[in-house]
């Protein structure tokens, strides 16, 4: 039951990144887009832990809070510098 369950969250994630993927190309404005690689990168995580949960292992767990603390730095940097132009002040 819980391989069931795990292909269908695979698939549902799966489908999530196809989607951000399709607004970072398609996106109207930056901020769809950098709103869309953020998302992205939670989809990512939510992969990491159900691959984490099917191996049975901690390891990818702690990759993705690792992923997790990148990707908040990483968006936090970008809308800095496109509300700014400038990363450090």
């Amino acid at each position: 039951m819980i391989a069931i369950a795990l292909m269908i969250a695979y698939a549902c994630f799966g489908l999530g990144l196809l989607f951000c993927l399709w607004r970072i190309a398609f996106g109207p404005t930056l901020s769809d887009r950098i709103l869309a690689l953020d998302t992205m990168v939670i989809n990512l995580i939510a992969l990491l832990v159900l691959y984490g949960i099917w191996k049975g292992t901690a390891v990818y767990f702690e990759a993705s809070m690792l992923i997790a603390m990148v990707g908040f730095v990483s968006t936090v940097a970008y809308c800095r510098f496109v509300l700014r132009g400038d990363i450090i002040e």
